[in-house]
């Protein structure tokens, strides 16, 4: 509640995602692109991947501020239900308050940064120079096909040098936060496929058609517990199948 007695932010998992959390709680991923009702508060899912490869819910949140003090609540209280039991690695965007929180909450937690995210900046960021073309294959190049760190450091400082991309302030704080989002320096903890947020994002397809922007937090609860008994029913198909 916030100092007038007002909902402020939400949390909560049932049985079955505590259950889940214990088998497939090594690896998560959270993401707070979702807004789903009427108060633009976001939709915060904490998701793993079970063992056919799915997306798991985990526990979710509904939060007022996307700030440190809320996301060390959500984070805190996420942990206290899951009986203490922090994830080896979990990956989020860019935000700092994300960050910040999840230092604080999870300090031996491996984090890293969603590669999609940073790789959908690049025209943005890359697109004023003249030879944007050969700047944007080259960058990709140099993350994506760097086997060993080395390789890595090597074809970057070829790359900043030959297209003279020394002052980019962009290029320089990503080559700063290397260790959180390239695949070389990333590779030594199990990420259970996952290299982005993307599998967050492909939870909100289980609400889809049941909530949407104009969704009061009373519906939301009642269609939130209709899009699980779908998952549920999803998961035992898949168990029939294998």
């Amino acid at each position: 509640m916030n100092e007038e007695g007002r909902l402020r932010n939400v949390f909560w998992a049932d049985a079955r995602s505590r259950a889940t959390c214990k088998e497939f709680g090594d690896v998560v991923t959270f993401d707070t692109t979702y807004l789903v009702n009427r108060y633009d508060m976001p939709f915060a899912p904490f998701v793993g991947v079970n063992h056919h490869c799915s997306s798991v819910l985990l526990g979710c949140g509904l939060i007022s501020h996307e700030d440190t003090e809320s996301f060390s609540w959500l984070f805190k209280n996420w942990l206290t239900c899951m009986s203490g039991r922090a994830p080896d690695a979990i990956i989020t965007d860019q935000c700092a308050a994300m960050r910040n929180a999840l230092e604080n909450i999870f300090p031996n937690t491996r984090h890293r940064w969603c590669i999609w995210h940073i790789m959908k900046k690049v025209p943005e960021k890359l697109k004023g120079y003249k030879t944007y073309d050969k700047i944007s294959y080259r960058f990709r190049s140099v993350v994506y096909d760097s086997l060993t760190v080395e390789e890595f450091e090597t074809g970057w400082d070829a790359f900043i040098k030959k297209y003279e991309l020394q002052s980019n302030t962009w290029l320089h704080g990503l080559y700063l936060e290397k260790k959180r989002w390239v695949p070389a320096f990333v590779k030594d903890v199990f990420w259970a496929g996952m290299s982005s947020t993307q599998r967050s994002e492909s939870m909100n397809a289980y609400f889809d058609g049941y909530i949407s922007s104009t969704t009061t937090l009373k519906q939301f609860v009642e269609q939130y517990e209709n899009a699980l008994t779908k998952e549920v029913e999803n998961e035992k198909q898949e168990d029939h199948t294998s």
